[in-house]
């Protein structure tokens, strides 16, 4: 049984290194076990639509809506819950289902009764519950970590495992798609999750319930959140610039992608390389992060961040060359942005987890995630209808020039450039 005495001097070991703080390893291998999952989701389950189902391209966009649309329309609704209870029950129990899911897909292909209506049904499912995750593992971090000083440091590590399944994840997929077919790749995808639910399970920090009230109204807790991230300068500019980074995200990588197959005829092996090291400048970037935060003040690393981020995507519809020639300058180009994003991403997580009351964390991530994934879904919309008019390298010089705009616009009014420390942290309110 934990004492407070227990949890004080855990407290003392944390504030000496992450590495001795057993539950946020814990933590940290069962988010590992997710991300991987994630990341062979992404791939196994549209090629599980097209090898097995022999979906179309209309099929495959609305499978990759599904995946999105569940943080726009449950969002905050799922914010308001995350709020009332235990996050890491939460948590455990988005895996668990994901877990189940997942698993159905080899066991119904195996039975001659997958079909295509069946696996969006549990594609959107799977969102629901990466969108419980997400929202719930955001807001746990800073019960885990007591200590405010160590936050920066937590999302650093978690933001260079996320960079490392970004990188290792889509050949890990493609070689369980390769040697056990799309649907049983699912099965190890199912088992990731199972992985993580073990993790969380062993965790041993006490997380006090949210105090019971006499009535709550969902409509109310619903709108306090809203509020709270309307009403603070910070978080308003971290949901817009978020949301319009996603944005252009989604316009540039599909065209790039059509761009460099169709036009430029990259191999797709050669593409899956290119995106593979350049998932490896996210890794760096956790790394750098801390201590470019603790050498340099906090705005210039973020607008760093953010040029760095997409200025390089320029490369994209310019780079001329030989094949080789290509492939190194779109390697730089996707090296650079997954390097300056997991930057620009460790500083707005830590700032909202700061200035946020514990109360609210559950609120405020599903809020602005629901703005920056909103925006992101009609990045790929945008910029399909634009490539359908004009063609598609001038649908890309369109979203990298556009991405460019919009840095240099977020870099010049954005509050939080003009940073010079971490915020103060936030307590509840009485």
């Amino acid at each position: 049984m934990t004492t407070r005495n227990d949890v004080r001097s855990g407290d003392v070991v944390a504030r000496k290194s992450l590495w001795h703080h057993k539950d946020f390893l814990r933590f940290w291998s069962g988010e590992t076990f997710s991300l991987f999952g994630a990341q062979i989701t992404i791939l196994a389950l549209p090629l599980t639509a097209v090898l097995t189902l022999d979906a179309g391209p209309e099929q495959l966009g609305i499978l990759r809506f599904l995946q999105m649309v569940p943080y726009l329309l449950f969002g905050p609704l799922l914010g308001v819950w995350v709020d009332r209870y235990r996050r890491r029950t939460a948590m455990i129990g988005a895996n668990v289902v994901r877990m189940v899911l997942i698993g159905m897909v080899p066991v119904l292909a195996g039975l001659g009764h997958l079909n295509m209506p069946l696996l969006l049904m549990i594609t959107f499912c799977v969102g629901l519950a990466a969108v419980l995750f997400d929202i719930s593992w955001m807001s746990f971090i800073p019960t885990l970590i007591r200590d405010p000083e160590h936050l920066v440091d937590a999302n650093s590590k978690l933001a260079a495992t996320s960079a490392t399944a970004d990188a290792a994840g889509p050949g890990v997929a493609g070689s369980l798609v390769s040697l056990l077919t799309a649907p049983v790749a699912m099965a190890a995808n199912a088992a990731t999750y199972l992985g993580s639910v073990i993790s969380l399970l062993l965790i041993r920090t006490e997380e006090t319930p949210p105090p019971a009230t006499a009535k709550r109204r969902v409509r109310t807790e619903l709108s306090q959140g809203l509020r709270f991230v309307a009403g603070d300068r910070l978080l308003r500019w971290i949901a817009l610039v978020g949301g319009m980074a996603n944005f252009f995200i989604s316009a540039t990588v599909p065209m790039f992608i059509l761009f460099a197959v169709r036009d430029q005829e990259i191999p797709s092996s050669a593409l899956g390389l290119i995106f593979s090291l350049g998932a490896c400048g996210g890794i760096i970037g956790g790394v750098l992060c801390r201590r470019l935060i603790t050498r340099l003040r906090l705005g210039p690393v973020y607008a760093g961040g953010l040029c760095v981020a997409f200025i390089p995507t320029v490369l994209l519809p310019a780079a001329t060359g030989t094949s080789l020639v290509l492939g190194i300058l779109y390697t730089i180009a996707w090296f650079l942005g997954s390097l300056g994003l997991t930057i620009v991403n460790i500083v707005i997580m830590s700032v909202r987890q700061n200035i946020t009351p514990p109360s609210l964390l559950g609120r405020m991530n599903a809020a602005v995630r629901a703005v920056m994934f909103g925006l992101g879904a009609l990045g790929g919309l945008v910029a399909g209808l634009v490539a359908a008019e004009a063609g598609v390298r001038e649908a890309l010089w369109i979203s990298t020039g556009g991405s460019m705009v919009f840095v240099l616009c977020g870099v010049a009014l954005s509050p939080l450039t003009r940073l010079r420390t971490m915020p103060e942290t936030a307590k509840n309110p009485a």
